[in-house]
C-alpha cells in the first residue's frame, strides 16, 4: 500500500464517521490512528457524550464484526470471555467452549468502571495477548482486535478505579469534552428531525487485507534519531525516582507516585506514525508527537494524594515536563 492510498482511506473514514458525530473530530482521528497501530482505547466522559455511538459507528465504517458489554456491578468474568456448558452430543454429554462477546473485532466495553476490580481484569490478558483462557485451555480472538471502553469520571458515584496495569494496557485516554453550543444545535437538528443520519461501510469483508497493510505501512514510517531520542527524554522525564539533579523533576516528584511504563513510549512513536500518514507523510515530526503525547501519557503517570488534594491533573504535569524538556 501507498502513503497517499493510506491517507485516502483514513479521510474517508473520519468523513463517514462524523456524519453521525459532532464535534469530536480529533477524538474520531485518535481512535483510528490507534485501530492501524494495533492499540485500544479509552475515552472518559459523562454520560450522553456520544462515546457509545461513536463506537458502533466505528464498527460499522470499518466493516467489522462488533459486541457491546455493558459493565455493571454484578458482571461476572465468565459473561466476558464464555464458559464452558454441558451439551449433548450422539448420546454423549460433553463440555463445549461458549464463547462470551468478547470474540469480535470491535469490543465495546461500556462503563467499564461501573464493574468491580476482578470483572475489570478479566479483559486484560485479551487486551494484551488477544487470547483468553478458560480452565487451562486458550482460544484466539479475532483478528484484527480492539477494545474500546468508555468510562464516567471518577467523582461520579458507583465507579471502580481501573487497576494500574489495565490503564496501562489501553493505547489511547481520550477524554470527551460537553460540546459547545454551536455543536449542540448541529446535535440537535441531526437527531430530532424526520431523518437519522446513519453511516455507510467504507471497508467491505474483503478488505482484511488492506487493513493489515495499512497496520504494516504505519510502521514503516521514519522516525528520526533526534525525534526518538526527544520521546525517550520525555517519557524518562516522568519517572519521580530517576530525575535527581534534573530540572525537569520538580512536578513530577511533587505529583507523582509513578511514572509512565515502556508502553507509553511505544503509543507516542506509534501515534506519531500515525498521525503523520493521516498528513500524508512518511517520516514523523515533532509535532507529530506532541499531537498524542497528552492520550498517550495521561492515563499512564499515576498522581499522589498532593495532586488529588491540589487539583492538579495528569495533562497540567506534561504540559510542564513538554514545556522543559528540550527537544534536541
Amino acid at each position: 500500500m501507498e502513503p497517499e492510498n493510506f491517507q485516502e482511506l483514513f479521510h474517508r473514514l473520519e468523513s463517514e464517521v462524523s456524519k453521525v458525530i459532532v464535534g469530536h473530530d480529533d477524538v474520531i482521528r485518535k481512535v483510528l490512528i490507534a485501530f492501524f497501530a494495533g492499540g485500544h482505547v479509552l475515552l472518559e466522559g459523562v454520560p450522553g457524550l456520544g462515546k457509545t455511538l461513536l463506537v458502533k459507528s466505528l464498527s460499522r465504517v470499518l466493516g467489522m464484526s462488533f459486541k457491546r458489554i455493558q459493565f455493571t456491578p454484578d458482571l461476572m468474568p465468565s459473561d466476558i470471555v464464555g464458559t464452558q456448558v454441558l451439551a449433548e452430543s450422539d448420546g454423549r454429554r460433553e463440555f463445549q467452549f461458549k464463547k462470551g462477546p468478547i470474540f469480535a473485532h470491535v469490543v465495546l466495553a461500556d462503563e467499564i468502571n461501573r464493574a468491580t476490580p476482578k470483572t475489570q481484569s478479566a479483559v486484560l490478558e485479551a487486551m494484551e495477548e488477544k487470547q483468553v483462557t478458560v480452565f487451562g485451555e486458550s482460544y484466539p480472538l479475532e483478528s484484527p482486535f480492539m477494545v474500546l471502553a468508555t468510562q464516567n469520571p471518577i467523582e461520579l458515584e458507583g465507579t471502580y478505579p481501573l487497576p494500574e496495569a489495565q490503564l496501562d494496557r489501553f493505547f489511547f485516554k481520550l477524554l470527551v469534552a460537553p460540546p459547545s453550543p454551536v455543536e449542540l444545535k448541529e446535535i440537535l437538528q441531526r437527531t430530532t428531525g424526520a431523518e437519522d443520519a446513519e453511516v455507510s461501510r467504507v471497508l467491505s469483508d474483503d478488505d482484511s487485507r488492506l487493513v493489515g497493510g495499512m497496520k504494516q505501512l504505519l510502521r514503516q514510517v521514519l522516525i528520526a534519531p533526534p525525534i526518538e531520542d526527544y520521546v525517550v527524554r520525555l517519557v524518562h522525564a516522568t519517572q519521580p525516582g530517576l530525575n535527581n539533579g534534573n530540572p525537569t523533576a520538580s512536578p513530577v516528584k511533587q505529583y507523582l507516585r509513578f511514572g509512565s511504563s515502556p508502553r507509553g513510549a511505544q503509543s507516542v512513536i506509534l501515534g506519531a506514525k500515525g498521525n503523520a500518514l493521516a498528513e500524508g507523510r512518511v517520516h514523523v515530526s515533532y509535532e507529530d508527537v506532541g499531537k498524542v503525547v497528552y492520550p498517550a501519557l495521561r492515563h499512564r503517570i499515576i498522581l499522589n494524594f498532593q495532586a488529588e488534594a491540589e487539583n492538579v491533573n495528569a495533562d497540567q504535569i506534561l504540559s510542564e515536563l513538554v514545556k522543559q524538556v528540550a527537544r534536541t
